[in-house]
């Protein structure tokens, strides 16, 4: 397969250079090529965008979710085909990538409904005969930039909400996506959505991204990304007054109390770190550990790392697979090499599988304290520190201690602990015996402190973000 834009309704293979993609389970098969776009081919999407903005923007709600329904029924139909893509494009194991595919299939159904829902509010008038309501109206073009680790969900958790509510589109996908970007933008073209609604532009962020962020006349730009990258796109987008959204790291922390079952929360907190790797900004990356049953802790992971395998992403048994990319490999290999020299491995998993691929065993350490490096960093990959805690009120502490605030939860039978913590945790998302991963789709998503810029995904409060609100009043 090779990777090509949309734009205006054309597909196009830009000519701005090309890279092979490799599948990290497996790196002497070739999966497909991408070809990268120029600077021209971003402004060609946005001239595109801004044509079909106007005609798809008074188009009805009802109309624009009846598309949403038939991307979807298409995607549904091509569910295997997707998911073994984006397996062999980014290392996600199958059994995962299905699923994903599905969440794909829900978020566009879920926002299709939101087509003929409430989209105002009636407003008392101190003025008599007069009526005053408001609505949302669309931005305009919005641009949306995403990540590799869900090639199909996030991608997908921007655009059904933006066109829903009747805006139009530029879309750089990360990559090492780029592949599964391409496809989805096939079935999206196929279900017959209107010329210029979608613009799907490939290539690399440094040259097409800045571009999409400081050139280009748009009305808001959505990214999920690292927090550097995200705090630039930020202070650009206020410069320029457009909207944005950032939602970027995060390091994210489990607290297991004294009373906690731990035949059942182990292996959530395995799932939480070690599902595709560890690739998530949700993922489980610091298990804070009260020290009343810290060595029974320790039993318990251990026995439960012996059912964690890593292999091929297309082993359906595989419970993890590789890491997306070499220089993802390297950046988690780096953190893994400074573990093996300051922390103590409490357990450590092994690599089931022969081919030669991006593979880093999953690995549980202890022995460093809250302020070292393993415990602030975001890693993004396989990999859990450890800390021990006196009591609850040490453990919320160290809970909050990061800069980051996306996700945190807690195990335990304690209502009152329970209770507290959704109250004390410093994060957009506080769950109570369960992953910090996995956030359902109809469920606000983001994150506080530096995780994310003060709006939110999914649900109904993505439509505050692709919206502006209209005051209107008619004296009669």
């Amino acid at each position: 397969m090779e990777t090509k834009n949309w734009i205006g309704g054309e597909w196009m293979k830009p000519n701005g250079g090309e890279v092979i993609i490799h599948n990290p389970s497996n790196l002497e098969e070739e999966v497909g090529v991408l070809y990268c776009s120029t600077e021209d081919d971003v402004r060609q999407a946005g001239e595109a965008a801004k044509r079909a903005a106007k005609s798809w923007g008074r188009l009805s709600g009802s109309a624009r979710g009846e598309l949403l329904y038939t991307i979807a029924d298409t995607l549904q139909h091509q569910l295997e085909e997707v998911a073994t893509l984006a397996s062999r494009e980014m290392g996600k194991p199958i059994t995962e990538m299905k699923m994903e595919v599905m969440r794909g299939v829900q978020l566009l159904r879920y926002y299709a409904g939101e087509g003929v829902r409430t989209n105002g509010s009636i407003i008392p008038s101190a003025q008599p005969d007069t009526l005053q309501y408001s609505k949302r109206v669309p931005l305009g073009v919005v641009g949306l930039i995403t990540p590799w680790n869900f090639p199909v969900a996030i991608p997908i958790w921007k655009l059904a909400p933006a066109l829903i509510c009747g805006n139009t589109v530029i879309w750089k996908p990360a990559e090492y996506a780029s592949l599964t970007a391409t496809k989805l933008a096939q079935i999206f073209a196929e279900a017959g959505l209107p010329d210029g609604v979608l613009n799907l532009v490939i290539g690399k962020g440094r040259v097409i991204g800045n571009i999409l962020v400081e050139e280009l006349e748009i009305d808001a730009i959505s990214f999920t990304g690292s927090t550097a990258v995200g705090k630039q796109i930020a202070a650009k987008c206020a410069k320029r007054n457009i909207k944005y959204q950032t939602e970027m790291g995060g390091k994210n922390a489990a607290i297991v109390c004294r009373d906690a079952n731990l035949d059942e929360t182990v292996p959530i907190l395995l799932s939480g770190a070690f599902r595709s790797a560890g690739q998530k900004c949700t993922a489980t990356s610091r298990v804070i550990v009260d020290k009343a049953i810290w060595e029974p802790f320790l039993w318990a992971i251990r026995k439960g790392m012996s059912s964690v395998k890593l292999s091929n992403a297309l082993d359906p048994q595989a419970y993890l697979g590789p890491v997306a990319s070499k220089d993802q490999y390297h950046t988690v290999q780096s953190f893994v090499d400074l573990a093996r020299k300051d922390a103590e491995i409490v357990v450590e998993g092994t690599i089931n599988q022969k081919e030669d691929g991006y593979y880093i065993p999953p690995i549980v350490v202890k022995g460093v304290d809250a302020n070292h490096t393993l415990v602030q960093d975001e890693i993004f990959g396989p990999f859990i520190s450890l800390l021990p805690a006196e009591n609850f009120e040490e453990a919320i502490d160290l809970c909050n201690r990061s800069i980051y605030g996306l996700s945190a939860s807690i195990f335990t039978q304690n209502l009152n602990h329970a209770f507290r913590f959704l109250e004390e945790a410093e994060a957009g998302m506080v769950r109570v015996n369960q992953e910090t991963a996995g956030v359902e789709y109809q469920a606000p998503f983001g994150g506080m402190k530096m995780s994310s810029s003060h709006t939110r995904e999914q649900g109904t409060a993505a439509l505050d973000f692709y919206t502006q609100i209209k005051t209107c009043a008619i004296r009669y």
